[in-house]
């Protein structure tokens, strides 16, 4: 098998709540999955029932962490503390560092009744937990996807293939969005001393695969 490595664990999310009542599964920050340094969570929102996430989040504070929010289908509006305002639509993604401190709010707005998506929070280094709150609204035209053998993948931040992501980080990480056809093998090599994981989404076989 050479040098091959295998993910050593496979853990379900868990149906929760977050915000004014978003109806949300947890992959990451569970009593199964606590963290995966330095991922601190993983939340996916798959709803088609406007009643589950039209409340949203409204006004709510974070400090010392970056999120990173991917929309995939829906919208989601965004405002802050510091005068930030911006809108989220499908295929883009905010990247908020929050610093010493952010107040902040999230606010779905519909498109034909779906919200679809990922927020991951990313623990900051210890130098950098009280840096100025900063954002990154990413559209979807700028993001790279490489494709072949039946994977199609953005790549948002760091290196994959020759492509790099948009985002910039405070650590050295990468997160990819990779959609596989439902034959389709992909694999991917991570650097020494890093965590890796697979947030898995199966969809019928005439759609597509999400990976995080």
């Amino acid at each position: 098998m050479g040098n091959q490595r295998f993910l050593s664990l496979a853990v379900p999310g868990i149906a929760t709540t977050d915000g004014a009542g978003v109806s949300l599964t947890r992959m990451v920050g569970t009593p199964q999955l606590e963290m995966v340094d330095p991922f601190l969570m993983l939340d996916r929102m798959d709803n088609d029932d406007p009643d589950t996430y039209m409340a949203g989040f409204p006004d709510h504070p974070h400090r010392g962490f970056e999120t990173v929010t991917v929309m995939l289908e829906g919208q989601m509006r965004h405002r802050d503390s510091v005068g930030n305002d911006g809108l989220l639509a499908p295929g883009d993604i905010q990247w908020m560092t929050a610093g010493r401190g952010i107040i902040h709010s999230e606010m779905p707005e519909m498109i034909g009744g779906k919200l679809k998506g990922f927020q991951l929070w990313i623990n900051l280094p210890a130098a950098q937990k009280m840096i100025p709150p900063t954002y990154q609204d990413i559209p979807s035209a700028e993001i790279p996807i490489v494709d072949g053998g039946g994977a199609s993948v953005r790549v948002l931040v760091g290196d994959y293939q020759g492509a790099t992501g948009p985002a910039r980080a405070q650590t050295p990480i990468r997160i990819m969005d990779v959609r596989l056809d439902a034959s389709a093998a992909w694999t991917i090599e991570p650097d020494d001393g890093h965590n890796v994981f697979a947030c898995v989404r199966a969809y019928p076989l005439n759609a597509h695969t999400h990976n995080m």
